[in-house]
C-alpha cells in the first residue's frame, strides 16, 4: 500500500491575477455604493409648508422657489403645518405673522433637511431685516421651533442612521446561515421565522430600552425589525433554494448595494439623484427604517407602505423557497431514506 501524500495543484498564476483583479474589482463597487448617494446628493425638492396671511407669505414663497430647493404647500396656519409635519407630509414649515417668522422643524424626520431649512430661513431673514432697516421699519422677529426632535439619548439621530446597516446585514447573515447550516425546506422556514422573533425581541431590546436609540414602543419596534430580518433572510433563502449558492451573492447585493444605501437612513430620499430615493424606499431597508423612524417619532404618519413591502418581498422569498427546485436539498433524503439506505 503506498503511503505517498498526494498535494493540491498549484494555482496558475493567470488564474491567481484574475481573483486579485476581481477582488479589486468587488471593493470597489462596495465603496461606490456606499459613498455615491452622499456624494451625488443634493439639497432638492423638500416638502416644506408655509403658512400664514397670503399677503405675507406671496413674497416668501417666491424666494423660497427660487432656490429651487423646496416644494413648497400653502397651508392656513401653524396648526396646519404642525399636522403636516407630525404627517411626515413636510419636512419642516416657514410660519409668517405679525410678530414675525417662526421656522417649524423636525430634526427626528432628518437633521439634514431640518439644517438646510433653517439655513435658508436665516438668510432670508436677514434679507427682510435688511429691508426693513433700510425702509426705518423694525425687523421681524425669527424663532426656530423644533417640533419633533429626536431622543435624549441620541439628541442628532446619528446612532439611528448608523443603525440602519447591522440591520441589513444582520436579515442577510441570518439568510446565509439557515440556508449553509438547515436543510428541508419547512425546517428553513421554521428557522428563519424563530430567527426574526428572536432577533427582533433583541434588536429592539438594544435600540430601545437599552440605548434609547428608538423612543417609541417595544413591541412595536420589535415587530419592525423581525418583519425586516424575516423579509431579508426568507429572500436569501429563497433564492438559494432556487437557484443554489449563488442566490447568497445576489441577495447580498439586493440587501447591502441596492437597499442599505438607497434607505434614506442618513438623507432625505429626496436629495438623491433621480427617483433613487423613492425606489429605494421599496427595498427592505428603506421601508424597515423608515417604519423605525415613523414608529418612534412620527405616529399620527401611515405605515402602509412600509408593512405592505416587508409583506411583499417576504412573500417573495418563502414562493421561491417552498417551490424552488432546490427546496429540500439534504431534508428530503432525510426525511425519505432510499431503500438502499432502509436495507443498509
Amino acid at each position: 500500500m503506498s503511503n505517498a501524500i498526494t498535494t493540491p495543484a498549484v494555482t496558475p498564476w493567470h488564474a491567481t491575477i484574475r481573483t486579485a483583479v476581481l477582488a479589486s474589482v468587488a471593493v470597489l463597487i462596495v465603496l461606490l455604493a456606499f459613498l455615491w448617494p452622499s456624494y451625488t446628493s443634493k439639497v432638492k425638492d423638500l416638502p416644506i409648508v408655509v403658512a400664514g396671511p397670503t399677503a405675507a407669505t406671496a413674497q416668501l414663497t417666491q424666494a423660497l422657489s427660487a432656490t429651487g430647493a423646496f416644494e413648497i404647500t400653502a397651508g392656513t396656519d401653524r396648526a396646519a403645518a404642525v399636522t403636516a409635519i407630525e404627517k411626515r407630509e413636510a419636512y419642516g414649515a416657514i410660519v409668517t405673522g405679525r410678530t414675525g417668522i417662526e421656522v417649524l422643524t423636525a430634526s427626528a424626520a432628518s437633521p439634514v433637511a431640518a439644517q438646510a431649512l433653517t439655513g435658508v430661513s436665516q438668510k432670508l431673514a436677514a434679507q427682510a431685516a435688511e429691508q426693513a432697516k433700510a425702509s426705518g421699519q423694525a425687523a421681524p422677529a425669527f424663532t426656530t421651533t423644533d417640533i419633533v426632535p429626536f431622543g435624549e439619548k441620541d439628541p442628532r439621530g446619528s446612532n439611528l442612521a448608523v443603525a440602519g446597516l447591522p440591520l441589513a446585514m444582520g436579515g442577510m447573515l441570518g439568510g446565509v446561515l439557515v440556508s449553509l447550516l438547515v436543510t428541508g425546506h419547512k425546517r428553513r422556514l421554521g428557522a428563519v421565522a424563530a430567527y426574526a422573533v428572536v432577533g427582533g425581541l433583541a434588536l429592539a431590546a438594544v435600540l430601545g430600552p437599552w440605548l434609547h436609540v428608538l423612543t417609541g414602543s417595544y413591541l412595536g419596534a420589535a415587530a419592525i425589525i423581525g418583519a425586516a430580518l424575516f423579509a431579508t433572510a426568507a429572500l436569501i433563502v429563497g433564492l438559494h433554494g432556487l437557484i443554489g449558492q449563488p442566490g447568497i451573492a445576489i441577495g447580498a447585493v439586493i440587501t447591502l448595494f441596492l437597499g442599505n444605501p438607497l434607505s434614506g437612513m442618513s438623507l432625505p430620499k429626496e436629495f438623491l439623484p433621480w427617483h433613487w430615493g423613492e425606489i429605494g424606499q421599496f427595498f427592505v431597508p428603506g421601508a424597515s427604517g423608515t417604519l423605525l423612524r415613523l414608529e418612534s417619532y412620527f405616529p399620527n404618519a401611515s405605515m402602509t407602505h412600509g408593512w405592505l413591502v416587508l409583506a411583499a418581498w417576504s412573500l417573495v422569498g418563502v414562493a421561491m423557497l417552498w417551490f424552488g427546485p432546490r427546496r429540500d436539498d439534504e431534508g428530503m433524503r432525510h426525511e425519505h431514506p432510499s431503500a438502499a439506505q432502509v436495507t443498509a
